[in-house]
């Protein structure tokens, strides 16, 4: 495929216009080798296949992100060895599409092997090989005429300004029919968190970090971290990778090259110290050089547990979930206890004063088709495996809640329990009256919470708690998002989202915090940490 670029492929544009689509060390080593090169056996097809089918390439404006996808586009389209193959681009409108179709119309009008072989439809802007009875075309945002495609390849272009996730759901689910289809999309980071492109973002990040999450997705994510947590998860992540950058400031040139991998090769370092002088001068332009030129998220509401480090937290991971009480029994414990609806989940955490970690979950069965569609079918795995407890019915039994949260009071030697007063006040009366415990009203504020999730970062950093590897309680944690307001970053609270529209939960999460929030107020700052069995 790099042979392919460089002899049949020109640059249409900027300062390599009509030279040999050579490609960069970066595009060639950190993209198209890894994301074409990597093949597996189909015991299906009886061959080998490639091994990613989704793709994610997110960086910064003006970094070829529109060439590098029209070149794509022409190798499925001719190169991949696919009779009539289709391939398609799309985005917010044929305008926006267009900025992919046109490069690589030009390519082929440029390249004389390619211009002898594709017909350009000039009015229905399609390419077309009649030799292999392919086509190329451009597709708009509207999903709804588009059910009966056979991609061969799709490229969803500019994900953040896509209304929803239609258009691209509609054609990763056609895909399917193809040896070795390709879907992909490239965007530069979105402003608005509650945003299909945001979450697709988040995602392409997730899989970045665990790669093992899904391993048929590629991701290609560049980004200026937003604040320091995020940069310690990248020096993790890219360990050694000469482009890392040493601070989130996005005025500062040494974090301008992660963000912008073509910068002085054929993105403008002057064209960046200009924009960059003009957005301090005039703070109406700073939130579009950190979204465009930085590719960083302007807004307030950012995940906020690394999971790499919430998995070496795990300790040895539990078998099932039982296999927890032997290192809590009898030892002092602050026990958390987060409380949805009585129509949703409810958690209950006990944290142990040497780090070790115990959840309850409950919820009614009404809830679990829609927490399965959200997991890939997990939750239901989950609770036959004992970790979640499901009630009859479409609301939680709460005698079940007051059974397990007894059994825990008798096994463990339970401080006190914080919990949620805006929703919690007729349970805590009754597990006062059960149980004698004592209840001690907390919050999601950030009056109530900056403290408690300070704290967790430190304790995952410092390797101090010991979780046994709660999959409940780890999709909880990769749920959770933190908010924090722009005059003052130190101050931060987990944003609870709106559950039925996204199927996240981070019920175990904010179980955690409060827990947390209990054992802090002893004030002994020298907890120790858990034997590592």
């Amino acid at each position: 495929m790099v042979v392919f670029f460089a002899r049949l492929l020109v640059h249409t544009k900027g300062p390599l216009k009509r030279t040999a689509f050579e490609l960069l060390d970066w595009q060639e080593h950190e993209i198209i080798r890894p994301l074409f090169g990597e093949v597996l056996w189909s015991s299906e097809w009886e061959c080998y296949s490639r091994r990613y089918r989704i793709a994610y390439i997110i960086v910064a404006r003006k970094n070829g992100k529109s060439e590098l996808a029209a070149a794509i586009q022409l190798y499925m389209l001719v190169g991949d060895d696919e009779e009539s193959a289709e391939v398609y681009c799309a985005a917010k409108d044929t305008k926006q599409a267009g900025k992919t179709f046109e490069p690589a119309l030009r390519m082929v009008q440029l390249s004389p092997r390619l211009n002898g072989r594709i017909k350009h439809i000039k009015n229905a802007r399609r390419l077309v090989d009649e030799q292999s009875g392919s086509h190329y075309e451009i597709l708009t945002a509207d999903a709804k005429g588009e059910l009966g495609h056979n991609p061969h390849c799709f490229n969803l272009d500019e994900v953040l300004s896509q209304p929803d996730g239609s258009m691209w759901e509609t054609m990763t689910t056609a895909a399917g029919a193809r040896l070795q289809e390709l879907c992909y999309a490239t965007t530069t980071e979105t402003n608005d968190s509650a945003s299909f492109g945001a979450e697709l973002i988040d995602e392409a990040e997730r899989v970045q970090e665990d790669p093992a999450r899904a391993p048929h997705v590629f991701s290609f994510v560049r980004k200026l971290p937003s604040n320091d947590d995020q940069l310690d998860r990248l020096r993790r992540i890219f360990a050694g990778h000469p482009d890392l950058p040493v601070s989130t400031d996005p005025f500062d040139e040494a974090n301008w090259k992660w963000p912008n991998p073509a910068l002085d090769q054929f993105k403008s370092r002057e064209a960046m110290r200009r924009q960059a002088l003009e957005a301090q001068s005039d703070r109406t332009k700073e939130n579009g050089f950190r979204q465009y030129q930085a590719n960083q998220r302007v807004q307030q509401v950012t995940r906020y547990i690394p999971m790499d480090l919430w998995d070496e937290n795990a300790g040895e991971v539990a078998p099932y979930p039982e296999w927890l009480l032997p290192h809590l029994e009898d030892k002092q414990c602050w026990a958390g206890l987060d409380l949805s609806s009585k129509f949703d989940l409810t958690a209950w955490c006990c944290l142990s004063r040497e780090g070790w970690v115990w959840w309850r979950f409950w919820v009614p069965e009404s809830v679990v088709p829609t927490l399965d569609e959200h997991t890939g079918g997990q939750f239901s795995q989950w609770i036959r495996a004992g970790w979640v407890t499901a009630t009859d019915g479409e609301v939680i039994d709460y005698e079940s809640v007051y059974a397990g949260i007894e059994e825990d009071h008798q096994r463990f030697a339970i401080t006190d329990v914080t919990y949620d007063r805006w929703s919690g006040e007729p349970v805590r009366q009754e597990l006062e009256d059960r149980t004698g415990l004592t209840m001690v009203e907390s919050g999601t504020t950030f009056q109530k919470m900056t403290q408690p999730m300070t704290e967790l970062m430190r304790l995952l950093k410092g390797r101090e708690l010991r979780h046994g590897g709660n999959p409940v309680a780890r999709w909880m944690a990769d749920n959770l998002e933190a908010k924090r307001p722009t005059d003052d970053p130190d101050r931060v609270r987990p944003v609870k989202p709106e559950r039925m529209k996204s199927g996240k939960r981070i019920d175990g999460a904010v179980a955690l915090l409060f827990a947390i929030d209990g054992r802090a107020a002893v004030g002994d700052e020298a907890l120790p940490v858990a034997e590592i069995f």
